[in-house]
C-alpha cells in the first residue's frame, strides 16, 4: 500500500510568485513496501510545449518538510522526493511512480484518481489593466449597460453591469434572464456562493464547465494566467434581486426579479484582481457605497435609536464570553424546570458561561397545524404550562442560581413565530395584522403577520417587555421568511419595514446584543448586514449544526469557511453556530469555532460535557471571568476553488494582532471520509512576511519547528490527518539575541500554549537584551488560563487535565537550567519555581503555569484586567 502527495498539488491550480518551481513529493509506504526501490518521475508541459520528463530525487531527511506527522500507524514510513523547474508563465504536470525498475509505471490519474496539476506564475510586481470589459468576458452581451468605476482595493479593476427588467403586475414579480458572457473566454476553476436554501448560502466549486444547481449571489473565475474575475449581484435596490446562473451553452446568465410595479434595472458588479479575496473585497466595498447612496432616503434615521437610555457596552462583554444555548441541549419541549436544572448542572461542573440563550419553544403559540412551522404566536408572555410563573420569574431564578451569567437572551422569529402571529391571540388583538400567502419553504398557504403600520410599535413593545423581564438580548431567527411570501406587493411593502424596524428596536433596547439568524437572503445581506452605521452583531454564517447527522459535520465547517470569504466584509461577526463538547466530533467543531473569530456557544446535554475540551477553548481572566480567545481577524478558507469532494485538506487561515508583528494561524481539517496527506507551504499562513523568521507550533502535538525562509522547500508542512482530524498551527515571529558565548539565540512568546488559539491571549510582548547577556521578556496577557478537571463523559476523545501555561520558545532551552538561569515574576512578584517547567511536548518551550502561580500567591487583579509576566534569563550561560 502506498500514498502519494505532491506540492504543488495534483488536480488543482497553484499560483506562485517565483520563476522557479520547487516540487516536493511525499510517498507513504508500509510493511514490506518500505524495502522496495521506489521511483517517481515528473511529467510536465511548460506553456503548452511538448511534454518532458524529469526524475525526482530522494531528498535527505534534513531537507524534508517540517512537521512530518503520521497519525494512523507507526508502521508507515515516509520518503520525500524533490526537483526544481523553471517557470515562464504556466506549467501543467503529472507524476508516475513504480516500486521496482522492472515493474510498469503507475500514472497518478490511474493509481490515485487525480488529474493533472497546473502552476501559474503570478508575480506581485505585474498588474495588467484591461482597457475594456470585453477583453475579460468573451462574447460580452452588447445590450448591457457597462460602466467602469473606481475601485477601493489596490491592484483591482471594477465595472458595473446593468440590465433592464419589466414591472411586476397584480402582485406577480417580473423576471429577466440575460446573457452576460464567458469569463476569460474559458477558465480553469470557478467558485460560487449559491442560495443553498432559501435561508442559507453555501459554496460550490467546479473546473472548466460552469454548472450551478442553485442561483448564486457571488461567483469567482480563475483564468489560466492566474487572474480572478468576481461577479456580485446587487439586491434590495428598488425591490430588485439580482443573482447569477449557469447555462447549457456556457455563458453566465444574470437572473433578475423585480417586485416594483415599474420597470427597473438589475445590477452586477464585476471585479478583476490578482487574488480572489482582493476581487471580492473590491466588489463588496463598491456595493456598500452604491447601496448606501441608493437607499439613503429610505433608510430610517437611526440616530433616534441612539437615545440616552441605550446601554453602550464593549463588544467583548457579549461576544468574548462563553455562551450556552438550549436548542440541542434541552430538546424541543423546553420548560422552566429543564432550564433551571441545566443552569445548576453547569455551575456544579464548574462550567462558567457568560451568556445564556433561551432558544425556541419558550413562547406561547397556538399549536394549530401539523407542526411548529404552522404555529402562530399568541402573546408576549412565556408559555403558561412550561413557564407557570412567567418569563421574568424564570430569568430571576437563573440569575439567583448562577450569578456568573451576565447576559440572557431569548429566541424569536422575525415574524413572531414560524407560522407568524396567531389570529386568535392577544398580539393579533393589539396590533394590525395582514394575511400573506407563503410559498417556497416547509409549508405553503396563508399566514398572519403584523401590518406595516404597526411593525415598529410591535417590536418596541415586545422588546420593552423583554427588558422588564430582565432579558439582555435576542436571537432573531427565520429572517429569510420575508423572501418566501408569494406576492411581489407584500415583499415590496414589508421587507424593508421589517428589517429596519427590527434593527432599530434591537439597537435601542439591546445595543449589539442581538444575533441575526437564517438571514442570508440577498436583500437582507446587502441591506441589514452591509451597512456600517449600525453596531457589529453576530450573524449566523451557515446552515445549522446537526449533531445526529454524521455527514453534516465536515460540510458545516466547510460551508462556514467558504461563506466567510464574503461575510468577512459585512458589518458582522460570523457566527459558526453552537456545538456539543461531548460529541464524537466535539474537538473538530471546537477547533473550527476557535479559529472562526466569532462567538462560541455550547449546547451540551446537562451532565454530558468534555471539560478538558472546554478548557482548551476558554480561559479565565484576572477578574475571574471565563472568556474565549478570538483571533482579531476572522477565519476563512485560503483556497476558494478546491471542491468539497476533492481529496484536499480544508485550510482555514486567521490572524491575531498587528500586521507583521502579529501571529498568523492556519488550521487544517480533513473533511473527507478517508485519511489524507498533504504538503502545505508556509506562505499559506495569512500575514507571513518573507523577511521574518518564525517558529511554528502544532496545537495537536505541541511540537515546534523554526522556519528560516518561508519560500524554501523546508518551509513546508507534511500533514496527515484521519477523517475528522484537525490541527491548528500558529506562527510566532522570532526575536534574535546575538550572544558572545552562545551565538544567536532565538525566542518568541507563544501565549497560552494549552489553548487552541492561545496566541489570542497575548496583548503585548517585548524583549530587552542587555550587554551583560540578561534577557528581559515582558508579556501582557488578557487571561490566566483555566484549571483543568477530568471529563464527565467517557467514550470520547479527551486530553489530560490542563492548566493555564504561558509558553516561551527559547532555541537554547535544552542547555539551560530553570533554577540557575531564570527569574520569573507575575505582577512584579516572584513565582514558585514548581510552577515553571520545560514543556513535555517540546524541550524548546518553557511553560509557566500562571494560573497555578496566581492562585497559590493569592493575587488579585485590582483595577486591571491584564496579567503581566516577566521572564528574565541569562543568555550567556545557556
Amino acid at each position: 500500500m502506498a500514498r502519494l502527495c505532491t506540492f504543488p498539488p495534483l488536480g488543482r491550480v497553484s499560483q506562485v510568485r517565483s520563476q522557479v518551481v520547487s516540487f516536493s513529493a511525499i510517498l507513504e509506504v508500509e510493511g514490506h513496501d518500505t524495502e522496495k526501490s521506489w521511483e517517481i518521475s515528473l511529467w510536465y508541459s511548460s506553456d503548452d510545449q511538448p511534454w518532458e520528463e524529469t526524475t525526482l530525487s530522494l531528498a535527505p531527511e534534513s531537507d524534508s518538510p517540517s512537521f512530518l506527522r503520521l497519525l494512523d500507524s507507526p508502521s508507515h514510513e515516509r520518503f520525500c522526493y524533490t526537483a526544481e523547474l523553471p517557470l515562464i508563465s504556466t506549467l501543467r504536470f503529472t507524476v508516475k511512480y513504480r516500486f521496482s525498475p522492472t515493474k510498469p509505471w503507475i500514472w497518478a490519474r490511474d493509481g490515485l484518481g487525480v488529474d493533472d496539476g497546473l502552476v501559474v506564475l503570478n508575480p506581485e510586481d505585474q498588474h495588467t489593466l484591461a482597457s475594456d470589459l470585453s477583453e475579460i468576458i468573451q462574447d460580452l452581451n452588447p445590450e448591457l449597460n457597462i460602466r467602469s468605476v473606481a475601485s477601493q482595493t489596490p491592484r483591482t479593476q471594477l465595472w458595473t453591469v446593468e440590465a433592464v427588467v419589466g414591472p411586476s403586475c397584480d402582485g406577480v414579480s417580473a423576471y429577466a434572464d440575460i446573457e452576460l458572457g464567458i469569463p476569460w473566454g474559458g477558465f480553469e476553476r470557478y467558485f460560487a456562493l449559491v442560495r443553498h436554501s432559501t435561508a442559507w448560502l453555501g459554496p460550490r466549486q467546479g473546473k472548466t464547465h460552469f454548472s450551478l444547481d442553485k442561483d448564486a449571489l457571488l461567483c469567482s473565475f480563475l483564468s489560466r494566467e492566474g487572474k480572478h474575475l468576481v461577479l456580485l449581484g446587487i439586491s434590495n435596490v428598488n425591490s430588485v434581486v439580482t443573482l447569477l446562473r449557469s447555462s447549457d451553452r456556457g455563458p453566465v446568465m444574470i437572473h433578475i426579479r423585480n417586485d416594483e410595479n415599474t420597470s427597473s434595472t438589475g445590477m452586477v458588479l464585476v471585479a478583476v484582481g490578482d487574488s480572489c479575496e482582493s476581487a471580492i473585497a473590491a466588489a463588496v466595498y463598491h456595493a456598500r457605497t452604491l447601496i448606501l447612496s441608493c437607499t439613503q432616503n429610505t433608510l430610517p434615521q437611526e440616530s433616534a435609536a441612539q437615545s440616552d437610555d441605550m446601554k453602550t457596552e464593549w463588544v467583548q462583554d457579549w461576544c468574548d464570553g462563553l455562551g450556552y444555548c438550549t436548542w440541542n441541549a434541552l430538546g424541543q419541549q423546553l420548560t422552566e424546570d429543564k432550564l433551571l436544572s441545566a443552569v445548576k448542572c453547569l455551575k456544579e461542573n464548574n462550567i462558567h458561561i457568560s451568556n445564556l440563550i433561551i432558544d425556541d419553544n419558550w413562547q406561547d403559540v397556538d399549536y394549530h397545524g401539523p407542526d411548529s412551522n404552522s404555529y402562530g404566536w399568541k402573546r408576549f408572555e412565556a408559555e403558561p404550562t412550561a413557564f407557570p410563573n412567567g418569563l421574568k420569574h424564570t430569568v430571576s431564578q437563573i440569575r439567583q442560581i448562577n450569578p456568573g451569567i451576565e447576559k440572557i437572551a431569548v429566541w424569536h422569529a422575525l415574524l413572531g413565530y414560524w407560522g407568524g402571529i396567531s389570529p386568535s391571540g392577544d398580539i393579533a388583538q393589539e396590533y394590525q395584522t395582514v394575511q400573506i400567502s407563503q410559498d417556497g419553504w416547509k409549508v405553503s398557504g396563508p399566514m398572519t403577520v403584523i401590518a406595516k403600520a404597526d411593525v415598529a410599535r410591535f417590536y418596541s413593545d415586545f422588546y420593552q417587555f423583554l427588558v422588564s423581564c430582565g432579558v439582555d438580548g435576542v436571537k432573531t431567527d427565520g429572517q429569510f421568511m420575508i423572501d418566501t411570501w408569494s406576492s411581489a406587493d407584500c415583499r415590496r411593502e414589508l421587507t424593508n419595514a421589517y428589517l429596519d424596524a427590527w434593527g432599530i428596536a434591537a439597537l435601542r433596547h439591546f445595543g449589539d446584543r442581538a444575533i441575526s439568524c437564517m438571514s442570508q437572503a440577498p436583500q437582507i445581506l446587502l441591506r441589514q448586514q452591509l451597512s456600517r452605521i449600525r453596531p457589529t452583531i453576530p450573524v449566523r454564517n451557515s446552515d445549522d449544526y446537526i449533531p445526529d447527522v454524521p455527514d453534516s459535520h465536515p460540510w458545516h465547517i466547510w460551508a462556514n469557511a467558504h461563506n466567510t470569504l464574503f461575510t468577512q466584509h459585512l458589518n458582522v461577526f460570523p457566527d459558526w453556530d453552537m456545538f456539543q463538547t461531548a460529541h464524537e466530533a466535539g474537538h473538530y467543531h471546537a477547533a473550527a469555532r476557535c479559529v472562526s473569530g466569532g462567538p462560541i456557544y455550547i449546547t451540551d446535554v446537562p451532565g454530558h460535557h468534555d471539560l478538558d475540551l472546554i478548557n482548551q477553548i476558554t480561559s479565565l481572566t484576572p477578574r475571574g471571568k471565563t472568556v474565549i480567545l478570538r483571533p482579531s481577524v476572522v477565519g476563512k478558507t485560503i483556497d476558494a476553488y478546491t471542491g468539497f469532494d476533492e481529496d484536499a485538506l480544508l485550510k482555514v487561515g486567521c490572524y491575531n494582532g498587528r500586521s507583521v508583528t502579529g501571529t498568523p494561524i492556519l488550521s487544517l481539517f480533513n473533511t473527507r471520509p478517508h485519511t489524507l496527506t498533504e504538503i502545505v507551504p508556509f506562505d499559506s499562513f495569512p500575514g507571513v512576511t518573507a523577511s521574518t523568521e518564525y517558529v511554528i507550533r502544532s496545537h495537536y502535538n505541541g511540537k515546534v519547528a523554526k522556519i528560516r525562509n518561508c519560500e524554501s522547500q523546508e518551509a513546508r508542512l507534511g500533514i496527515t490527518l484521519q477523517p475528522r482530524g484537525y490541527d491548528i498551527f500558529t506562527a510566532y515571529p522570532l526575536t534574535h539575541l546575538d550572544t558572545e558565548s552562545n551565538g544567536r539565540i532565538c525566542t518568541a512568546s507563544l501565549g497560552l500554549i494549552d489553548k487552541m488559539t492561545g496566541a489570542a491571549a497575548l496583548i503585548a510582548n517585548h524583549f530587552e537584551f542587555l550587554p551583560t547577556g540578561m534577557v528581559f521578556s515582558t508579556t501582557r496577557l488578557k487571561a490566566l488560563g483555566t484549571l483543568g478537571r477530568p471529563s464527565l463523559i467517557t467514550g470520547c476523545a479527551t486530553y489530560p487535565s490542563l492548566t493555564g501555561s504561558l509558553g516561551l520558545y527559547i532555541s537554547d532551552l535544552p542547555h539551560m537550567s530553570i533554577e540557575r538561569d531564570f527569574m520569573i515574576t507575575i505582577q512584579g512578584l516572584p513565582i514558585p519555581f514548581h510552577t515553571v517547567t520545560v514543556d513535555r511536548k517540546d524541550d524548546h518551550v518553557l511553560a509557566v503555569d500562571i494560573q497555578m502561580a496566581w492562585s497559590e500567591m493569592g493575587l488579585n487583579s485590582g483595577w486591571s484586567n491584564e496579567v503581566e509576566v516577566r521572564i528574565n534569563f541569562d543568555a550567556e550561560h545557556a
